[in-house]
């Protein structure tokens, strides 16, 4: 008999109060590995590892490219590197992003899921968008339990909520009641786990994370649809339940979510860049207008159909103000 030994947690924006909690319900005997991925910025270093160790019973540290996974301890994504689990040791990656993120949540639970099926517990705490979601499908898929903070308890609902969304999570508790619970479910016995079934995307998909993988356009014949927001390459649609998901060639991945907000981000960068280069041109119009030697009423309707057209943008910039906010209420 076995049991489960491999917890997989995945926060975002009000998480670290989430994990606090979660670790500090911990025993010190807890028989699995911990390994959590935090988004944070890149650039910076994590006090995640110190945070964790002073709240909680088990030592937390940043994880180390190629070292074995040990029962009571845990391990945190670094900074723009992947946490994924490979042959029960924790690897890091530089691989593309997924859903604007290095870490990202997907990549560690899809690894998890290949690499220990049923022994896998998969945590999904406080975070805006879904990353995370597909990641705890694939855990459910691959007979492990998947646990959701309670969105009513979240800082932010967004990542719990989107869980629920694509499967039925076998536990919605408090952040409060995460460390017992989590205790119990390492402790059990279950059957030995079965031969894992043949996945030839994921597979593919994980040795994309790990930076060693096929070009996407090799695993998926249908054509690409859209623009990558990282890259601007073509980006092919994965078909997968309950709706699909997006990698570009090179492998930087997007859920329809993150791909939607990242597009209202960049259309807003654009209307931003043409509202400026508007008001430059009426600037300059109505100085040349000024001037003698120049057309005087040319330069001023020049300028009239700028500020008109700034208006229109002032406008536009407005409704997509208000309709985000309406969407994050």
């Amino acid at each position: 008999m076995a049991h489960r030994d491999i917890v997989v947690v995945g926060a975002s924006a009000g998480g670290v109060e989430a994990l606090r909690a979660l670790v500090g319900g911990l025993p010190a005997d807890l028989p699995a590995a911990v390994l959590i991925v935090l988004h944070v910025p890149r650039e910076a270093p994590s006090a995640l590892p110190r945070i964790l160790t002073r709240h909680g019973r088990l030592p937390a540290h940043p994880a180390v490219d190629g070292e074995p996974l040990l029962p009571g301890h845990v391990y945190v994504a670094s900074p723009d590197h992947h946490l994924l689990v490979l042959d029960h040791r924790a690897r890091l990656s530089r691989g593309p992003s997924e859903n604007g993120h290095r870490p990202a949540v997907d990549p560690l639970f899809r690894s998890a899921a290949r690499a220990a099926g049923p022994r896998v517990i998969g945590v999904v705490l406080s975070g805006s968008r879904d990353d995370g979601a597909v990641g705890a499908e694939i855990v459910a898929a691959n007979g492990g339990v998947v646990v959701v903070q309670r969105p009513e308890d979240a800082l932010n609902p967004s990542m719990p909520r989107a869980v629920m969304a694509r499967v039925d999570p076998d536990h919605v508790v408090d952040a409060a009641a995460l460390g017992a619970l989590l205790a119990a479910l390492t402790s059990e016995r279950i059957p030995d786990p079965p031969a894992t079934a043949e996945d030839r995307l994921t597979d593919a998909e994980i040795a994309i994370d790990g930076f060693a993988g096929p070009t996407i356009d090799r695993i998926v014949e249908i054509p690409p649809v859209y623009g990558c927001p990282s890259c601007g390459g073509g980006m092919f649609e994965l078909e997968n339940r309950p709706g699909p998901r997006y990698r570009c060639r090179v492998g930087h991945a997007w859920s329809p979510e993150s791909l939607i907000e990242e597009q209202a981000v960049a259309t807003e960068g654009a209307l931003w860049t043409a509202l400026r280069a508007l008001e430059e041109k009426s600037a300059l119009s109505r100085r040349l207008a000024q001037r003698e030697r120049f057309d005087r009423a040319r330069f001023t309707h020049m300028a009239e159909d700028a500020d008109g057209a700034v208006e229109l943008i002032r406008a536009l910039l407005a409704r997509l103000a208000t309709s985000t906010a309406t969407q994050q209420e």
